[in-house]
């Protein structure tokens, strides 16, 4: 068996990471290959496609309304009263408002698939949420099952329970979420490889380096005074003539960035690291090669909201009733982000649908003036329903006249 499983170990097996006893990993635990550059969060965040991605998806979770609500036989309604609306809705803590709360989290969350925050107290209230870096957490899975969050800050390592720390994860073993950043370590390297050359490049006035041959043997201090004087012509940025002598030849070596085609490859990786964010590469202003107006891009911008935002939203809002929450209160609340917001209609578009919804008995009229932001109205507030449909068979008929009771019908 032990052999098994060191062979195990060595090539790999199928399925999803595996959830064993002991310190937790949200990264590869082996790589095919070393990468083209050193990565990591700062390096990473230098690409615009990786802070495009990131910023994209933090700040448009920051951005959704949310709320808590608490359903009963009537329906639903604010839970202004619990001590988690004001936390979740107004204060999460002393240091940020609602809107860099989530930025917080969602940040940690898309970069390393794990999110944390300290859950602070009163007694059985809970009065804030701390966020932390996630890259100062480490999470270890216990013998008896239980789940131990190591925070190091600095020389001191604190240990937290899963009841005092708040952990929202990405897909993964169960226990910790896999890392977006670590496992596109590959086209993210390639990508700040690919930027250190350009910046390289154009450092040196954009000049290919290159061999001078000079057809005599020359002594060492010719020599150190040839490779001093023609230097430039591979290095500075001045741009001057030079007039090369004595059978001398000037011959480049390195490839210019159309031969290694650079600018595709800078392009393709805006793709590659959009598609480990789950960001369309339009909304990342990669424009080439499709269309930028039309009903192109509201289809694009529908399928990201749904396919990437939606999820990230709702494993926020369930674990805000798992860890947050007692099992009573889980079944009574209901924890939301306003994701109509995002899908919102343009002005007609709305228009059209508030006037089908009231016409059809499905809104009051004020309540659609609510949604537009303008005043509730008196005598707004009674469903409406259109009374001129009529059996088909009735079509064209003219209506009879109502006989009261007891006398003869004309």
């Amino acid at each position: 068996m032990a052999l098994f499983q060191t062979l195990r170990g060595w090539f790999g097996a199928p399925g999803g990471p595996a959830r064993n006893a002991g310190l937790q990993t949200s990264v590869p635990l082996g790589n095919s290959t070393a990468p083209a550059a050193a990565v990591n969060f700062d390096s990473a965040m230098q690409i615009s496609a990786v802070f495009g991605a990131v910023r994209i998806i933090s700040e448009t979770i920051g951005s959704l309304p949310f709320n808590l609500y608490e359903v009963g036989p009537g329906g639903r309604k604010a839970a202004d009263t619990h001590p988690l609306h004001r936390v979740l809705t107004r204060r999460p803590n002393r240091y940020q408002t609602r809107v860099e709360f989530w930025e917080s989290m969602a940040l940690n969350l898309a970069i390393s698939g794990n999110a944390y925050a300290i859950i602070q107290r009163s007694g059985t209230r809970i009065i804030g949420l701390l966020p932390l870096s996630s890259s100062q957490v480490e999470t270890t899975l216990l013998a008896d099952g239980g789940v131990a969050h190591a925070y190091t800050d600095g020389m001191n390592v604190k240990v937290y329970g899963e009841l005092s720390m708040w952990h929202i994860k990405l897909f993964g073993n169960g226990v910790i979420g896999l890392s977006p950043m670590a496992y596109a370590r590959n086209s993210i390297g390639i990508a700040i490889a690919a930027d250190n050359r350009v910046t390289k490049m154009f450092s040196n006035g954009a000049k290919p380096s290159g061999v001078l041959t000079i057809d005599k043997t020359l002594s060492p201090e010719q020599r150190a005074q040839v490779r001093k004087s023609f230097s430039e012509l591979e290095e500075g940025n001045e741009d001057r003539l030079f007039v090369l002598e004595a059978g001398m030849q000037y011959q480049q070596v390195s490839m210019l960035p159309k031969d290694v085609e650079l600018l595709e490859s800078r392009r393709f990786q805006i793709e590659d690291i959009g598609r480990f964010f789950g960001v369309p590469s339009i909304l990342l202003n990669q424009t080439f090669g499709q269309s930028s107006l039309g009903s192109n891009v509201y289809e694009i911008l529908s399928a990201f909201y749904k396919l990437n935002l939606r999820p990230y939203l709702e494993k926020i809002e369930e674990s805000i009733l798992r860890w947050l929450m007692t099992e009573d209160e889980a079944q009574r609340f209901e924890a939301e982000f306003d994701f109509d917001s995002l899908l919102r209609a343009d002005t007609l578009g709305r228009y059209q649908a508030n006037r089908e919804a009231i016409n059809t008995g499905q809104l009051t009229p004020n309540e659609a003036r609510i949604s537009e932001g303008r005043p509730s109205l008196p005598g707004g507030d009674q469903l409406l329903i259109q009374g001129a449909m009529i059996p088909i068979q009735n079509a064209g008929q003219k209506p009879g006249t109502e006989v009261p009771s007891g006398t003869q019908e004309p």
